[in-house]
């Protein structure tokens, strides 16, 4: 049987009927969920070192923090050359 996390935790729950998933939710309203993965042992390694963090569940969080940040740039990306601005507008004076 699995404990609960470190620190406070406002709800704790546990689906020990399937072994599947752990869900925890603590005082800052992040929720934490359990799972088993196969992970290629060499790009883990690699990672770790390219990283400079020192376990895997660090470096899968970095790896997801990555991927969301890089698809939220990419969404922003396909905007370019879709919004039209006025032509007296001018950013700059904006800026100050």
């Amino acid at each position: 049987m699995f404990g609960k996390p470190a620190g406070n935790s406002a709800c704790y729950y546990n689906k020990l009927a399937t072994g599947i998933s752990h869900v925890y939710l603590n005082t800052q309203k992040e929720v934490y969920m359990r799972t088993n993965i196969v992970l290629d042992e060499t790009l883990v390694n690699e990672a770790l070192k390219l990283s400079g963090v020192k376990t895997k569940k660090d470096i899968i969080h970095l790896a997801l923090e990555e991927f969301i940040r890089n698809q939220k740039r990419k969404n922003l990306l396909d905007l370019f050359g879709k919004i039209e601005f006025k032509d007296h507008y001018d950013y700059k004076s904006m800026r100050k």
